[in-house]
């Protein structure tokens, strides 16, 4: 899975829905970006799937609900209509508690919580340009997810500002700090990632 600039043309959301026809499409900036073949890994679906099921087991009775990719999130500055927008992405994962932020579109505003699992072909682009962005909005969690290494960096937003992240092995159990009383157990979803990669 990679990313590519789509063209050297300023994007607006309005743009975006006369164009974007396929999974990952994303604009950034006025920046367009599209995603070329393959298809995300198994080992990559299987960590967005695993996450989602305990996120939502989690969540259930609470306000709070949990996305996955394809799902748009527009992330208006603070003026602008939805046809100005000139940032809208697809986070593998996600989660929202103030639910008047969902509409038929997607979402506008900042999830509470997000996840990108990492590829060899997104990850300067999870790191480099959706990150700055994430603390842009107000994004309170992130997690970047490399499933090759096995490893979490951490970043949490405080005083409108992530700092250099925490880096963590995929073991035992890490809470979501954004939401309460939700914790990923890595030792499921790695025994699903392994499920999906020898079936």
């Amino acid at each position: 899975m990679k990313l590519r600039k789509r063209d050297t043309h300023y994007h607006t959301y309005a743009d975006y829905l006369t164009w974007s026809a396929t999974y990952g499409d994303e604009v950034i900036d006025g920046t367009a970006y599209v995603r070329e073949p393959p298809s995300p890994s198994p080992s990559h679906q299987g960590m967005v799937v695993e996450l989602s099921r305990q996120i939502a087991n989690a969540l259930k009775g609470k306000p709070c609900r949990v996305f996955v990719a394809p799902f748009d999130v527009r992330l208006p500055k603070p003026t602008e209509e939805d046809g100005q927008i000139d940032t809208v992405v697809q986070p593998d994962v996600f989660i929202v508690c103030d639910l008047q932020k969902i509409d038929a579109r997607g979402v506008r505003g900042a999830p509470d919580w997000l996840a990108e699992v990492l590829s060899p072909g997104t990850t300067n682009h999870d790191k480099r340009v959706k990150l700055p962005v994430y603390e842009r909005a107000g994004v309170r969690e992130v997690w970047l997810i490399d499933p090759i290494d096995r490893a979490l960096t951490h970043y949490r937003l405080e005083g409108g500002r992530y700092g250099r992240g925490t880096r963590l092995e995929l073991k035992g159990k890490t809470p979501i700090t954004a939401v309460s009383d939700v914790t990923i157990d890595w030792g499921e979803v790695l025994a699903e990632i392994s499920a999906v990669t020898q079936s």
